[in-house]
């Protein structure tokens, strides 16, 4: 069986992405589950090369159908939108335009099935606005070029799986926008991939959005019995094991030591956190309810470090090894 064809965006150009990118195809083990394919400027990964002392030339092509895979080159659909003397570290309505053309084509390729999945290096959400391009980020842009009309985060690091009710919205309009066929939904594209990934009787919890789940009325102002609880009690009339709403400080501990294959976030921060805390440089976001698949790293464009050779490369390494899973899953 071939290896499955991976496309790589490079993510803002002024951050960490073509230096991770240089790094993880520097790596001989990932070409022994795919194969890469940048979407990128290949006069930036030429430089991001020497950065971090990668021997890795660039192969320019211009279609899947030219790829040449000899392991000294990366294979790189190039773009050309950058200068040569444009700057790391910076917001860059440049870098911010440049980002969304990168997306934008490795989701053509895919959708058009000349390759398997994306995997997406980071983009930076001011950079992206002050191209004039008004998405909360790459998975609400994604679901737009993807004509999707709801899509849910779900972020992997070890053995935590964490999906998201609400993702990239304020506390306020989290609250207020999370209902029960919302959740009901989110668990549905959780479980289901969970069933994909072997795991035939999976345990699902469920993070109340108060604290201490609301201690019977105590706080909030019966969130989780009318928000959250219907939508569970949804999932469990389909014989399926979901639990909760449990207070998040105590669910996150103990689907960290095994007891649940999947913790459902209500928002943002109550899913991020406990992720990054157990491993963000190993972190992986993947984007489920788009008609292709997409993983991610999961961290952002480290503008402090860009441009110095010292971003950790593993978040990508694994992204694209999630990329791999999920092409053979949905194969089956």
């Amino acid at each position: 069986m071939s290896l499955p064809k991976i496309v790589i965006s490079m993510g803002d150009p002024s951050g960490v992405g073509p230096e991770i990118i240089m790094k993880t195809l520097s790596d001989p083990i990932v070409y022994k589950f795919c194969l890469p394919i940048v979407v990128g400027d290949a006069k930036r990964l030429t430089l991001a090369g020497r950065i971090v002392s990668s021997s890795l030339g660039i192969h320019v092509i211009h279609d899947i159908k030219s790829i040449e895979y000899d392991f000294k080159n990366v294979q790189c659909i190039d773009l050309d939108l950058i200068p040569e003397d444009h700057p790391f570290g910076v917001i860059s309505p440049i870098s911010g335009e440049a980002a969304y053309r990168y997306i934008e084509k490795a989701t053509d390729i895919v959708m058009k099935r000349e390759a398997d999945a994306i995997c997406t290096a980071p983009l930076n959400k001011a950079a992206l606005h002050a191209a004039s391009h008004k998405y909360p980020g790459h998975t609400e842009l994604l679901a737009h070029l993807t004509h999707t009309s709801e899509v849910s985060m779900m972020l992997v690091t070890g053995k935590l799986r964490v999906i998201h009710v609400t993702t990239h919205i304020g506390l306020l309009d989290a609250i207020n926008r999370i209902e029960p066929k919302l959740v009901e939904r989110v668990i549905s594209r959780g479980y289901d991939v969970l069933i994909k990934t072997g795991i035939k009787k999976p345990k699902i919890g469920v993070c109340a959005i108060n604290p201490h789940a609301g201690e019977n009325g105590l706080f909030g102002y019966g969130e989780e019995e009318n928000k959250i609880i219907p939508a569970i009690k949804l999932c469990s009339a389909r014989g399926w094991n979901v639990c909760g709403p449990f207070p998040a400080d105590t669910l996150f501990f103990l689907a960290g030591r095994g007891d649940y294959d999947m913790v459902v976030a209500m928002y943002h921060d109550q899913g991020h956190g406990p992720v990054k805390v157990l491993g963000i440089e190993a972190g992986v976001n993947i984007t489920l309810g788009l008609p292709i698949i997409r993983t991610s790293v999961d961290h952002g464009t480290a503008f402090d470090i860009a441009g110095q050779g010292t971003v950790n490369e593993r978040s990508l390494i694994t992204a694209l090894r999630q990329a791999t899973d999920l092409v053979a899953q949905n194969s089956v």
